[in-house]
């Protein structure tokens, strides 16, 4: 409400008091376009309405000179301008504020002949307050609304294991179904991560002496894709977890014990790409080492399982996603490929490739 309120109202003073432009409508029209968009996207959509008004204006200004103001006219504008924005390619936003600026053109008649250049700086103008005006709660701590969203998302996949575990320790079956409902929900806890990355991303670059820190933020946006793994991992591992809790025999307790590790290396990781945002190398690496060490363990425990004779095939399922997500969680912190596949291979008690 605050950054639409002020930035429209800006928008429009700028245009009109200071510029003295007649009617600035595009002014704080683009601010709130601009806005309307997620964070992290808004110096695209600011670039597409700034083009979009510049396209719709040209071909309504080269329409109306050759037929007029007549439905026709209408007619023309609205299916050339869609089409050219088609055409190369434009944004769902860029098409409609196109057409928008070229009917306004064509149905309203400009006080003055001067009016339709001053359109595309109105667009301009409403599109460099709305930026404006999206940094004035990150100016000071751009990196804070990722270092929490960040924070949330493992603390969410911790307690989701501890959570399943705490369900295959009991044999209870109604505590693993609502564990599987929880790991059905982290899809939009991913989505929140990435779009606080994007946002990150976005107030850095608009943020002089804080844009050395990009680098950061895409390292976290490589382990964000990570995390989207991850959550794909325990959400068949809830599924397994269900299936096991309905079958005729007792849990082995190295079940849970494996999954309480699993949730501990979670919770590590996810300390250890917080250190990372915020510059705090030596903690990245403590936290980094531990991950290691709680995955490396979770993979070695649910590896006995596998040595009973003729395990279930929850069982099964469950290690192969405990092994999943150990890489997953190895990878996210920046570990080797190569050697995060050998050497949690190697916990798991199977043969090098």
């Amino acid at each position: 409400m605050v950054e639409a309120t002020l930035a429209a109202t800006v928008s429009w003073a700028v245009a009109a008091a200071l510029l003295g432009h007649p009617q600035p409508f595009f002014a704080p029209a683009a601010a709130l376009i601009v806005l309307g968009q997620a964070r992290g996207q808004r110096m695209r959509r600011a670039v597409e309405v700034v083009l979009g008004v510049a396209a719709g204006v040209l071909v309504a200004d080269l329409v109306v000179q050759a037929l007029g103001r007549t439905t026709w006219t209408v007619l023309t504008v609205v299916l050339l301008t869609v089409g050219l924005a088609m055409a190369i390619g434009a944004s769902s936003v860029s098409v409609v504020q196109a057409t928008v600026s070229a009917l306004y053109l064509v149905t309203v008649p400009p006080a003055t002949d001067a009016l339709v250049p001053f359109r595309f700086v109105d667009a301009l103008i409403g599109g460099l307050v709305a930026l404006a005006a999206s940094q004035l709660f990150s100016a000071r701590q751009p990196l804070a609304p990722l270092l929490a969203e960040s924070r949330q998302t493992f603390a969410a996949l911790a307690e989701l294991l501890i959570g399943i575990s705490e369900a295959l320790d009991r044999d209870d079956e109604p505590a693993a179904v609502a564990a599987l409902h929880r790991a059905r929900q982290l899809d939009s806890a991913v989505d929140r991560l990435q779009t606080a990355v994007l946002a990150a991303g976005e107030a850095l670059r608009l943020h002089l002496r804080r844009r050395r820190h990009i680098g950061r933020v895409h390292a976290l946006e490589a382990s964000s894709r990570q995390v989207d793994y991850a959550v794909r991992n325990l959400r068949v591992l809830a599924r397994a977890g269900v299936a096991l809790t309905r079958l005729p025999v007792a849990n082995p307790p190295e079940l849970g014990a494996a999954l309480r590790c699993l949730a501990e290396a979670v919770r590590c990781a996810g300390e250890a790409l917080a250190a990372d945002l915020t510059g705090q190398d030596e903690a990245a690496d403590r936290y980094a080492e531990e991950t290691d060490v709680a995955a490396l363990d979770a993979v070695r425990t649910a590896g006995r399982l596998l040595l009973t004779p003729e395990p279930p095939l929850p069982i099964i399922m469950i290690v192969g996603q405990i092994r999943a997500t150990a890489i997953d969680l190895l990878r996210g912190v920046g570990a080797d490929d190569v050697a995060v596949l050998a050497r949690v291979d190697e916990a798991l008690g199977l043969p090098p490739l």
